[in-house]
């Protein structure tokens, strides 16, 4: 039996967004199967990341990175690049912010100019407290793309929140939510702008929107505070 047919079933339970399934076959499978290891930790890695198990995803992310850092063929390469970007998204989720940077700028030096790979720089920056170098990332991702609603709802949210051209970071806003109608980040970004710019009506409105869409989160839920006070 080839190495493609052993992981076989595992690849359709995973196509098919089973993760739980895929994961329970790929363990179940024994040292001596035959399956090209580097394939079956990038799907282990894989399967445990959208099951948002980090810390485990982070064992067979890492294996592919150092075990495919030599590879030339186009499918390992784009692995190598897959996994670095979900590398640096669990250790941004973890707090672990310079190893997040260190992923994501090995991108960069790859060549890997995406306006994600940009916005999560940003991100980065952003979190770590250099305003100017996520307002620079931002910049980057939207010559990229500038349809990108991440890299849009992003600058337009840093822009209001240091008070930097409110008209500016309101058109950024705008255009993110009309991709994303639905975001709970879109609204609640353009509702700060809003608040900002002392538009009271206008912030509440698209706040409460907001935590109509995510309840739990408590960005927004400080948000609507801030503009209910100016209300009393």
């Amino acid at each position: 039996m080839g190495n493609e047919n052993i992981l076989k079933e595992g690849i359709s339970l995973f196509n098919q967004q089973k993760y739980t399934g895929a994961l329970t076959y790929f363990l179940s499978l024994p040292d001596d199967c035959g399956a090209d290891p580097v394939e079956l930790s990038y799907y282990l890695g894989l399967s445990y990341a959208k099951l948002k198990h980090y810390d485990d995803a982070l064992l067979y992310l890492e294996q592919v990175v150092t075990s495919s850092k030599d590879a030339e063929d186009e499918t390992s390469m784009e692995r190598v690049l897959q996994c670095r970007y979900l590398l640096a998204v669990i250790y941004c989720l973890s707090g672990r912010k310079k190893l997040s940077d260190f992923e994501l700028n090995k991108l960069l030096e790859m060549g890997y100019r995406s306006a994600s790979i940009y916005a999560s720089l940003a991100f980065i920056a952003w979190e770590q407290g250099n305003v100017d170098l996520s307002l620079d990332y931002y910049d980057k991702a939207l010559k990229d793309d500038d349809e990108n609603p991440t890299a849009l709802n992003g600058l337009g949210y840093v822009l209001a929140c240091e008070g930097r051209d409110l008209t500016r970071a309101l058109n950024y806003c705008k255009k993110a939510l009309d991709i994303l109608p639905d975001s709970a980040a879109c609204l609640d970004s353009l509702g700060w702008v809003y608040f900002k710019m002392g538009l009271i009506d206008e912030s509440k409105k698209y706040l409460k929107m907001a935590l109509d869409q995510d309840n739990t989160n408590p960005i927004i839920a400080e948000h609507l505070r801030e503009v209910q006070k100016v209300e009393e």
